[in-house]
């Protein structure tokens, strides 16, 4: 078992880092001491890094405690695509040396640019970022569009649509009228069966975005 200290001296995060995901929920330590300090197992020590292999990709820290949480996150493959990464940053990097030390050798001969170019980091990125940043509600959402013909992905849109008409009635009601609740719970179970599982937490989520639209 290891400190927060010790944490954060043999990983270079700082402390006031790693209290920050313990506060979020990112990475919770695996118990406190009487005193209230923070100790990390091994178990734990293996979450910090596959954290900061996503921080490498460059991921908000909202998407990687959905992706490491996840039930179908599989470590080996997260760490494959950082293997990828990295070999293609140190070639970019050795690159650059070389491009240098020409440069002090013999002074620049060519305008020769290519060696800056970084689009096959950058989409080699992209490509992981799509991959393990689909939650399991978009793929739920992928799943049962595919499953779907043209005319039954119009016709569930229609009804979508009807969906919010239905609310645009009901205005001038108080949000706790039994009118408006029940829309609210119709709207709830219609995206679960044809979107997504629509938890109370992503209704207030979607809420909130179409008040702020």
């Amino acid at each position: 078992m290891m400190t927060v200290n010790e944490v954060s001296k043999l990983t270079g995060v700082s402390i006031r880092t790693l209290q920050y995901y313990d506060k979020i929920g990112l990475l919770k330590p695996t118990e406190y001491t009487e005193s209230g300090y923070r100790l990390y197992d091994d178990t734990a020590m293996e979450m910090l890094q596959q954290i900061l292999l996503f921080r490498e990709l460059e991921f908000p820290l909202k998407e990687i405690k959905q992706i490491i949480s996840g039930p179908d996150f599989d470590r080996n493959k997260a760490l494959e695509q950082q293997i990828t990464l990295l070999t293609m940053k140190k070639e970019h990097l050795e690159n650059l040396i070389d491009f240098a030390r020409k440069i002090k050798l013999i002074g620049v001969k060519t305008m020769d640019f290519s060696v800056f170019d970084t689009k096959k980091i950058d989409e080699y990125a992209k490509q992981a970022k799509e991959q393990w940043g689909k939650t399991a509600e978009y793929k739920e959402f992928e799943q049962k569009s595919q499953s779907r013909s043209k005319e039954e992905e119009r016709a569930v849109m229609e009804q979508f649509v009807q969906l919010f008409i239905d609310f645009g009635k009901l205005k001038d009601m108080e949000p706790e009228a039994a009118e408006v609740q029940s829309c609210v719970g119709n709207l709830q179970d219609y995206i679960t069966q044809n979107f997504y599982k629509c938890t109370n937490d992503i209704l207030f989520s979607l809420g909130q975005m179409y008040a702020g639209g």
